[in-house]
Parts: C-alpha cells; sequence; structure tokens
C-alpha cells in the first residue's frame, strides 16, 4: 500500500519540524509548505537532503500556490500564522494571513477531498478565561486580531465540513514551549527574561506577586497531538492541548532556578497587575484523540536549560 502523504503547511517553523519529525518516523512521505519567514531554511534543507521530503517555498495567501501544493495529498496540517504580538502592531498583516490565507487552505483542502485537516488554533480563543479549568465548550472572547482569526479558522473549518464534509480537527495550543522555539515568541518571553538573568548569576525579577500562571506545554507533546488527530477515528471538533496544571510565574522562576543551578532569590516588583490564568480541560483530548502529556513542567524546563 502507498504511503500516505501529508502536506505540513508552516513546516519549518518550531512545531512544524516537530511535527515533520514524528511523521517522517512513523512512514509518512511530507511535504512543507513554508514561506520561510520565521521558518527554519536550513533544517529544511537537510531533511529534503537526509529524509528525502518535499518543500515548497511560498504563501498561503496566494490560493493558487497552495491548491497546487495540496494536489496528491491525503492529508493536510495547517500550522502557519502571523504572531500574536504582531497581529496588534499590523492587524491588516494578520487577518490576511490567519484568515484569508487559512481560507485558501481550508477551500482547497474541501475541493480536492483531502481525508483529514488538523488546524493549529490556540487557546487565546477563550480571552480572559472567567474559570478554570478552560472546557471547550466554554464562551470564546478573542481580544487580538490573531485570537480572533484563530476562531474565525474554526468557523471556516465548520462551514468547509456543513458543504463539502470535510474533516477537520481544531487543536487549542496552550502555552508550548521547548528545545529550538525564537526566543521572541509571546509565551516564552518570561522563560527567556528569567534564564538570561540566571545565566548571569542575577536573581529573576518577578512584577506583583508573581500569581499570573501559565499552561504550559513541551512541544513534543503539542507534535504528538497533531499526529493523533491526524490519525483520529473521530473529528470535526474542537480539542484543547494542554497539562491541565497552571504553573505560576513565580513558580516558573523557581523551576528554572533550580534548574540553572544558581543560589539567588526571585525579587519581587511591587506593582499592580491583572492576574490571568491558564490551565486546559484536558478531557476531550483523551476521549477523542487517545491524547496525555507525557513532559512534565519541570523536566521540560530543565532539559530546555541544559541544551540551551
Amino acid at each position: 500500500m502507498a504511503k500516505k502523504k501529508v502536506l505540513v503547511i508552516g513546516g519549518a517553523g518550531f512545531i512544524g519540524l516537530h511535527v515533520v519529525e514524528q511523521l517522517l518516523d512513523k512512514g509518512y512521505d511530507i511535504r512543507i509548505f513554508d514561506n520561510m519567514v520565521r521558518g527554519d531554511r536550513d533544517r529544511a534543507n537537510q531533511l529534503v537532503a537526509d529524509r528525502g521530503i518535499e518543500v515548497v517555498d511560498q504563501d498561503i495567501r496566494y490560493g493558487a500556490a497552495i491548491y497546487d501544493a495540496m494536489k496528491g495529498c491525503d492529508k493536510v496540517v495547517h500550522l502557519a500564522a502571523d504572531s500574536i504580538n504582531k497581529s496588534q502592531a499590523d492587524p491588516y498583516s494578520s487577518f490576511a494571513i490567519n484568515v484569508d490565507g487559512s481560507h485558501n487552505v481550508f477551500a482547497a483542502a474541501a475541493d480536492l477531498g483531502v481525508e483529514r485537516i488538523v488546524y493549529a488554533s490556540s487557546a487565546s480563543v477563550y480571552g480572559d478565561p472567567k474559570k478554570l479549568p478552560m472546557h471547550e465548550d466554554d464562551e470564546l472572547d478573542p481580544i487580538t486580531p490573531y485570537c480572533i482569526g484563530k476562531r474565525t479558522g474554526e468557523d471556516m473549518l465548520k462551514y468547509y465540513q456543513r458543504r463539502s464534509g470535510l474533516s477537520w480537527i481544531a487543536l487549542r495550543f496552550f502555552n508550548v514551549y521547548g528545545e529550538g522555539q525564537k526566543t521572541t515568541a509571546y509565551y516564552t518571553s518570561v522563560i527567556n527574561h528569567f534564564v538570561n538573568r540566571l545565566k548571569n548569576g542575577e536573581a529573576p525579577i518577578i512584577d506583583g506577586e508573581g500569581k499570573q500562571s501559565m499552561d504550559f506545554i513541551h512541544v513534543k507533546d503539542i507534535a504528538r497531538a497533531v499526529v493523533l488527530a491526524l490519525e483520529s477515528e473521530k473529528a470535526n471538533v474542537a480539542i484543547n492541548v494542554g497539562t491541565g496544571i497552571d504553573t505560576t510565574v513565580a513558580e516558573l522562576a523557581r523551576i528554572l532556578i533550580d534548574a540553572v543551578g544558581v543560589d539567588v532569590e526571585p525579587q519581587f516588583n511591587p506593582r499592580d497587575v491583572i492576574v490571568s490564568r491558564r490551565a486546559a480541560d484536558t478531557t476531550r483530548a483523551k476521549e477523542i484523540i487517545g491524547f496525555e502529556p507525557t513532559i512534565a513542567v519541570g523536566e521540560g524546563m530543565t532539559a530546555l536549560i541544559q541544551n540551551s
């Protein structure tokens, strides 16, 4: 039986390269589609040489390019997006990529009859949650153009399911971290700030009491969830991908202090901060795609320090 071919859009990015590696290990043929603005061209070229994958250097804003690249592919993973911080500085670009570009992807997938599309949505579609843990059926209240684009992507998938029978899963990623992530990434800026100070022997500085929290999930677990969603018998649903554990900024500082191995205590900067908390309800992920996280925050952060 011929091997299944998967188009990984945004496949040269941080998450994409981890997804590609896991798909290759499972025997899939891979075609990467990436404009290389945030992608790792050298790593993609290495995969061409070592593993025989294809790379299409193009942009999802060009519908004909995505349509041509998708021909002959059985399944699609859509990871390409403008970043959350850039979306506020340039909403026009954000909507062009995250809404118009995603529509090009979904329309092509529906027209070409792909077996399954897995879409990288985001926990940011919830906005500031009114309760924890955050469940997929909770009210969605996206705040930034990036978040609005992600929710719109989910709505467009439902449209093409109704119109053309498109089979899809939208994965709402929580706070992804891991080796290979750019230091400018929105959710990892606090990690990088703490690590840089600790490596200089300086104490991390925490605004307020450090009660703000995130649900940090390792990129290898994220990639595994994508593969499971691609192969799941059940579909047409949004699924949280997180650990279900909210790690506060103060706890994160302690984890990183221990990982770096320096003898300092966090310094607290007394000021008013909005205490936002994040934690995923992970029930649906386990029930629908059989996903459970395997890398604890302490273990993952320690590995991040050791490999940086």
